[in-house]
């Protein structure tokens, strides 16, 4: 199954102890630059919407003159608009497919650059009032897929997970659409690649899903944790029926929560030439102490310094 792959500064990443923090103190502040200005647009992932959007709002206070769209209808629409040339970014919340990278050089020659962003862990939330402790991934496809490709049982009432006062009480199932990423990466790392079940309640964005689960108490679904809100809670995982372990910074660092996964914004970046200076600028902001401070406020985990000032490096040659 997935592991979010940080191996190369498990050692070395000095990040904030304090409890209420994860922001790595080593992160450089960003510093203003001239010759910034013109129009930016985004279009891509849902899960990564609201980021976009407080990026560009911190990154106009310091480029007044820079005009920044976002648009967020799922990854999918991420790769035909870096294509077409109608977005310098392509925020996706799964890492491109082999058609897309294939068609994307066959029209430039080159392959579209990936930038790590921000950390996330795609959460399985239950409501808030539910006292489930947690569930194996092979329990979690068995109650969201028609083909169980995981080799366990349909599961389809709350008396299957052991919760006998709930017994016969169907499972009320909330997710998103096929545009997603998210959808994607559900899909290929819990249920095997194989087929969502059709009483799933499709949801055109991550925030729908965790509402739908708040006014739903015997409700399950899945989103971005960077969508929690009081009205629900993560339940924990174990991708081996072993140990469980819930959607947390230092679980989803370390690999040990199994949904864990960077989410990505894709440029087109000629090789061995550094990207336009705005688009490099936003980037270099976002991966900043107060971009990331931004992702920390919005709920995900933020990218350790190491890693992102090698990132920042890589953009600017």
């Amino acid at each position: 199954m997935n592991r979010l792959v940080l191996s190369i500064l498990a050692a070395s990443a000095a990040v904030a102890t304090a409890a209420e923090s994860h922001i790595d103190e080593t992160l450089p502040s960003y510093k203003t630059v001239s010759g910034v200005s013109g129009s930016l647009s985004s279009v891509g992932s849902d899960t990564l919407n609201n980021l976009m959007t407080l990026w560009a709002e911190g990154f106009k206070k310091a480029y007044p003159n820079v005009t920044i769209s976002i648009e967020g209808k799922g990854s999918s629409t991420a790769p035909p608009a870096l294509m077409e040339g109608t977005a310098q970014f392509g925020p996706m919340s799964r890492p491109m497919k082999a058609e897309e990278i294939d068609a994307f050089e066959k029209k430039f020659g080159y392959k579209p650059t990936q930038v790590r962003v921000a950390i996330d862990a795609l959460a399985v939330f239950a409501h808030k009032d539910n006292p489930l402790k947690g569930l194996t991934l092979k329990q979690v496809d068995g109650i969201f897929s028609s083909t169980r490709k995981l080799g366990g049982e349909d599961i389809t009432e709350w008396g299957q997970l052991g919760m006998d006062a709930w017994k016969g009480r169907p499972i009320s199932l909330y997710g998103r659409n096929s545009a997603s990423g998210t959808y994607g990466f559900f899909q290929e790392n819990v249920l095997g690649k194989g087929d969502y079940k059709a009483t799933v309640k499709e949801q055109p964005g991550s925030s729908a899903v965790v509402q739908g689960i708040g006014g739903d108490l015997y409700a399950l679904g899945y989103s971005g944790i960077g969508y929690k809100t009081s009205g629900v809670r993560t339940l924990p995982l174990s991708s081996d029926g072993g140990e469980f372990f819930d959607a947390t910074y230092d679980n989803a660092l370390s690999g040990d929560y199994p949904l864990a996964r960077f989410l990505i914004v894709y440029v087109n970046k000629k090789p061995g030439a550094a990207l336009p200076a705005a688009p490099l600028q936003f980037l270099t902001y976002v991966l900043s102490k107060e971009g990331q401070t931004i992702v920390e406020q919005d709920g995900y985990f933020p990218m350790p310094a190491e890693l992102a000032q090698e990132i920042v490096d890589s953009l600017s040659k």
